[in-house]
């Protein structure tokens, strides 16, 4: 029997989906210790494990090195990736928003060429695509709050939880739009030669989930 590997989005949706799988009878003790190792091994069961940044999942997943992804919708709609999406485990929860100063609210609906920050390009385009509103999308790394109140954005596209951090710097939710939560991401190739056995664990996930 061949090792069937998951890549698991760094931090704590990992350890979330960790014990997910203890639950299911898919522990991986290796993931416990405090190691240099990359790659974890439940030999028993012939299961791989490995962390991985969030934005790389995808990339693993579509191209066979992990034949089983757990990533956020985010990551997923940004990178566009060819694979399929299996199963909403509902860890994770927030959404996607644009945010801003409280006065663009208004000016969101007369607005064009509005200037958009964020760490999601794609989505954020896409999303004003569709109201059919002309952005400049700028492409930031690190916190895109601060974006509009240095002037660098009227607006910004980002993952929103509680909304803390925008109250906490004199921004707001100004529209949501995408519900997101982690996913659980299959390999093409890895369905087909291993149907039975993925889905065998998605669905004992989903009745855990249930």
């Amino acid at each position: 029997m061949k090792y069937l590997t998951f890549a698991l989005a760094k931090g704590r949706l990992a350890e979330q989906t960790m014990q997910l799988f203890e639950k299911i009878g898919m522990p991986c003790e290796e993931m416990k210790q405090k190691t240099r190792k990359l790659i974890f091994v439940n030999e028993d069961l012939k299961l791989k494990f490995f962390l991985s940044k969030a934005s790389d999942v995808p990339t693993y997943v579509e191209y066979g090195a992990a034949d089983i992804g757990i990533v956020g919708k985010d990551t997923i709609l940004e990178e566009e990736r060819n694979l399929y999406e299996m199963l909403d485990l509902k860890l994770g929860k927030c959404y996607m928003a644009v945010a801003g100063k409280p006065e663009m609210k208004e000016k969101l609906k007369t607005m064009n060429n509005i200037r958009v920050a964020s760490k999601y390009p794609r989505i954020a385009k896409n999303y004003f695509d569709k109201q059919q509103t002309t952005v400049e999308i700028i492409k930031l790394n690190g916190s895109v709050e601060l974006a509009p109140i240095v002037g660098l954005s009227d607006v910004i596209v980002d993952i929103v939880e509680t909304g803390s951090t925008l109250k906490a710097n004199g921004l707001q939710v100004l529209e949501k739009f995408y519900p997101l939560s982690a996913r659980v991401i299959v390999n093409r190739g890895s369905m087909k030669m291993e149907h039975k056995r993925i889905m065998e664990i998605i669905d004992r996930m989903r009745m855990i989930i249930q």
